[in-house]
């Protein structure tokens, strides 16, 4: 019954009052369907109604069964149909429609496990071309997924002039899509065949995005721009547009990933000298003053890497004196007590280097270095890089008085015999180690300290290692160390056990046609004839028949040389 109909029945006054409540309640209702219209039509607009198709308002009903097809196989998301459905969709002037496409292929973005076919790549374009900025950002983001999980050709997408319309959005003004466009060139960047199309259009904006003060942003241009220095030829033009003082900025970025990416890419553009005078003209010593902040990082990676950018530069002589002129040494030091050896290993690398020019030999030792080497060759178990870099680090700075006294004063002597026992060890390593030793007992000095120290197990090991035949350096350097072992009582009571293997390898060495092999073998019979015992073992033996043979050959040569008259040495021919 209406209210109308109830008030003819009524008396006046309830009809009065419910003819009242009619009009009040007609108001209400056309006020609230007007305030409903407006929310739902804002809604409309916003991006939260727009992520999941079925919230996407269509306008016909050929649109939704198009849109009908992209769902109805849940378990195969790459059918014909849906294909059709896609290309329908991105195509659509109907921004709504473009947005379900879009979300679409978010969704393909994140359970996609196998690459997505060339023929489903092709309506991305359209997408990419949208006048909607929600559908841009959308299809972008999708792109990106894809292209990391490398679900799409990173080539075919520049063959399909994606790259366009990727970098206008670079100029969006929307920090979203500037983020998704930034890590779309960054993933397409890193196939090496696309940066050549990434430095025609994209360099400069590319630094203008890597300034920009949203850090996700700047986080993403530097790492678009960290892969466009992966190749000589994009470096050189990123260099010529400007990327290095941009770079050298963004060292400063309060985002640990952008000093990262920015410190990465500037080691990389380090590795080409040429553009080293580029990097050191920036007023003040900038390059590397803002690398020695960055070294100073509690944020390892990081600090390593600044590490590994300066040892890059340090064959400039120019860029070691100012580095020494800025205390570098300090910092280095630090890194060389990191728990860690691969934020341990750029420090002594770059140590090694800065140790490798004389006129920094004496900062280094009296800042204390030959300690801290000491302390790092008694580590439980230090790796090759470090144990090689100690290595150098001692040889060069025994070059000195000074350097010498500190080596024998510290760890360093027996840090390398403790070394030299590891079974761990490589070849390469040993060879290193081996060296060194064989440099300290060219010092008288150093020798006396050295020898006493030596023991039974050192003395077994280098005779092991003498006799091996796979690396012939490594057989030189031990039989090396031996030979200069002074025949001391105690000394001998140690090779005594050894003159059988130690024959051996020393007939071995005669019967190379080497002559540093051969002038090795007589100083070392010269010496350990010194025990009679040894004498005793040579007399009558194969040693000592080929030590003969050697010796007419170098009497027959030394007769032929004789009969060239006049005799003179030639000059040297560069």
């Amino acid at each position: 019954m209406q209210v109308a109909d109830m008030a003819s029945v009524l008396c006046e006054n309830c009809s009065r009052l419910l003819k009242g409540f009619a009009v009040n309640l007609r108001t209400v209702c056309r006020v609230f369907r007007e305030r409903v219209r407006d929310v739902f039509r804002e809604l409309s607009h916003c991006t939260c109604f727009r992520i999941a198709p079925e919230r996407t308002y269509l306008r016909t009903t050929q649109e939704l069964h198009t849109l009908h097809h992209l769902y109805d196989d849940g378990a195969n998301l790459l059918n014909q149909k849906s294909l059709q459905a896609l290309s329908t969709l991105a195509a659509s002037e109907n921004i709504d429609l473009q947005m379900s496409a879009a979300v679409y292929y978010l969704h393909l973005s994140h359970h996609l496990t196998s690459p997505l076919p060339n023929t489903f790549v092709e309506p991305i374009m359209p997408l990419l071309l949208s006048t909607d900025p929600d559908v841009q950002k959308t299809i972008s983001l999708s792109l990106v997924n894809l292209l990391i999980q490398n679900n799409v050709c990173k080539e075919l997408v520049i063959e399909m002039g994606m790259l366009v319309p990727i970098l206008e959005l670079f100029q969006s003004g929307d920090a979203t899509a500037q983020c998704h466009s930034c890590a779309c060139v960054a993933m397409l960047a890193s196939a090496e065949s696309n940066r050549d199309a990434m430095l025609v259009d994209g360099i400069i904006p590319l630094l203008a995005l890597a300034k920009s003060y949203d850090p996700q942003v700047q986080q993403n241009a530097a790492w678009a721009l960290l892969y466009l220095t992966q190749s000589d030829w994009s470096t050189r033009i990123l260099c010529e547009a400007g990327a290095i003082p941009v770079l050298v900025l963004l060292l400063q970025s309060s985002d640990s990933e952008v000093q990262f990416c920015s410190c990465s890419a500037l080691c990389n553009i380090a590795a080409i000298q040429e553009h080293h005078p580029k990097m050191l003209s920036i007023g003040s010593h900038y390059l590397l003053k803002s690398l020695l902040i960055l070294m100073s990082s509690s944020v390892q990676k990081n600090s390593a890497q600044a590490c590994r950018c300066l040892q890059t530069l340090s064959n400039n002589v120019l860029m070691q004196e100012q580095l020494m002129e800025l205390d570098c040494v300090l910092p280095l030091k630090a890194l060389l007590k990191a728990s860690a050896a691969v934020w341990t290993e750029p420090a002594i690398t770059l140590l090694s280097a800065l140790s490798a020019h004389p006129p920094n030999n004496d900062i280094l030792i009296s800042e204390g270095l030959v300690d801290e080497i000491g302390e790092l060759l008694h580590h439980h178990r230090p790796s090759s890089v470090i144990i090689a870099h100690s290595c150098k680090i001692i040889t060069n700075l025994c070059s000195s008085c000074m350097g010498q006294q500190a080596v024998m004063e510290g760890l360093c002597l027996s840090g390398l015999l403790r070394a030299l026992l590891s079974s761990t060890l490589a070849d390469e390593t040993l060879l290193h180690v081996t060296s060194c030793l064989y440099h300290m007992m060219t010092l008288d000095p150093v020798k006396s300290q050295l020898l006493p120290t030596v023991t039974s197990e050192h003395v077994s090991r280098l005779v092991k290692l003498s006799g091996q035949i796979r690396n012939a350096q490594l057989s030189y350097n031990c039989a090396a160390i031996i030979s200069t072992l002074e025949m001391s009582e105690e000394m001998v009571e140690l090779l005594r056990p050894h003159y059988m293997s130690m024959s051996e390898y020393l007939l071995a060495f005669l019967q190379k046609k080497d002559v540093k092999f051969q002038q090795l073998v007589i100083i070392t019979i010269l010496n350990l004839k010194k025990d009679g015992d040894f004498s005793s073992l040579l007399a009558n033996s194969e040693l000592e028949v080929q030590l003969w043979k050697v010796h007419a050959q170098t009497e027959e040569t030394r007769r032929l040389l004789q009969m060239i008259q006049p005799f003179s040495p030639s000059p040297v021919i560069p």
